[in-house]
């Protein structure tokens, strides 16, 4: 029998994929990627890139895309292997439950089809690489945090993850029904994350960031959804606990 691969705590190089989290939209400039302050590649914050790399400027690429949905990750992935990376950071999921209604959210079915595919093709292609998944953030939190501050509601009218941020003050059983099947939703894209990833050698599901409660001072104040700079610098330090942290056999 081949012996199991020892997780590596100290990479070599890092291809980051995802959403607009991992492009730091809204992080520098309003309406805006911000790549540079990106949580995992970046070089304007202490990034995993920083922590984990002697040289990160020549051993990182970012293949998020703003607005991408779990059906975008194959094709991120297949672009990223090219580089042959040592880790693979993956964040997505928040764009497949922040729809316009709760019809139009992603299916867990095709979510699942969808990520068990990405992560096989990667193992085919890099059975050597590491992945860090990160869980979906817990949404309906920056609702309920949210909601008591004017001037975050009066931006989510602007159209932010409407089928959660819509109507923030209203407490109607068909509003709190809506909030409470985006949260269900999000749950379920977090046991798809966890489950198929968790049949895959060297791959790591980290809960942490959907338990995280963040700060105001975490959020962009451009649309209070994205994280700030220093929203990008907490998930650096939620993803680098999990990335460093070291096997224990019995």
């Amino acid at each position: 029998m081949k012996p199991t691969p020892t997780w590596d705590t100290r990479p070599g190089s890092i291809a980051s994929v995802g959403d607009s989290i991992t492009r730091g939209y809204d992080a520098c400039s309003v309406l805006s990627d911000c790549p540079e302050a990106s949580w995992s590649t970046g070089l304007d914050v202490d990034s995993l890139a920083k922590r984990l790399l002697p040289n990160p400027q020549q051993h990182t690429w970012n293949y998020a895309e703003t607005g991408a949905l779990m059906a975008d990750l194959p094709a991120q992935l297949q672009t990223a292997t090219v580089k042959r990376p040592e880790l693979v950071t993956v964040m997505i999921g928040a764009n497949d439950a922040c729809r316009d209604s709760v019809a139009e959210m992603t299916s867990v079915e095709d979510f699942r089809a969808d990520f068990t595919a990405s992560l096989t093709a990667l193992r085919r292609a890099l059975p050597k690489t590491q992945v860090y998944v990160a869980s979906v953030p817990d949404l309906k939190r920056l609702w309920s945090e949210g909601r008591k501050d004017p001037v975050r509601r009066q931006v989510w009218k602007l159209g932010i993850c409407p089928v959660m941020l819509r109507d923030p003050q209203s407490t109607h059983d068909r509003a709190n029904e809506r909030r409470d099947q985006v949260q269900q939703r999000v749950r379920d894209y977090n046991t798809v994350l966890r489950d198929v990833c968790g049949k895959l050698v060297l791959c790591r599901y980290d809960q942490a960031v959907h338990r995280y409660r963040f700060t105001g001072d975490e959020l962009s104040k451009w649309d209070w959804f994205h994280p700030s700079k220093e929203g990008q610098q907490k998930l650096a330090d939620l993803a680098y606990q999990e990335i460093s942290r070291r096997e224990t056999h019995a």
